[in-house]
């Protein structure tokens, strides 16, 4: 399993003309997921964006987490993360779980980040759909975050 997160100032995902998630402060994670990811990586991919401390403290140093910032959380399912683009100039999709895998895995994530957030601090896109996603990079700040052994 892999995911981007982005450390932003803002971020949101629009669909059909329709917002359905935004936060200020936070993360806009985009989550990726292959074909040998399991609950358990699912499970330790959310500790990980949880616990991750990239936000400044009081001396400017990158030492507090998501929950020390109090900040929230956008995941966002993004099935080009395993694209393969080493030969030719169309990337291939083979190493994307797909979604009768996928999709549970990224509910879990989507899951667990409520449990230790709250409900209302952790926002998702909808899994499969053609989503306009806007974000302010706070940094810019940008981070891959892998689990599982894809």
């Amino acid at each position: 399993m892999k995911a981007w997160l982005q450390r932003v100032t803002e971020a949101s995902v629009t669909i059909d003309g329709e917002k359905v998630a935004e936060i200020g402060l936070g993360y806009l994670v985009l989550l990726g997921v292959t074909h040998t990811d399991t609950e358990k990586d699912a499970d330790e991919m959310a500790e990980r964006i949880v616990n991750l401390r990239v936000f400044e403290d009081e001396n400017q140093k990158m030492n507090r987490s998501i929950v020390d910032a109090g900040g929230s959380v956008i995941v966002v399912s993004q099935f080009t993360l395993y694209a393969d683009t080493a030969h030719g100039r169309r990337p291939g999709f083979s190493n994307a779980a797909r979604p009768e895998l996928a999709e549970p895995l990224y509910e879990r994530v989507v899951a667990r980040l409520r449990e230790k957030l709250g409900e209302t601090r952790v926002g998702m896109g909808r899994f499969g759909a053609d989503m306009k996603v806007r974000l302010l990079n706070d940094g810019p700040c940008s981070f891959e975050l892998r689990v599982g052994i894809g």
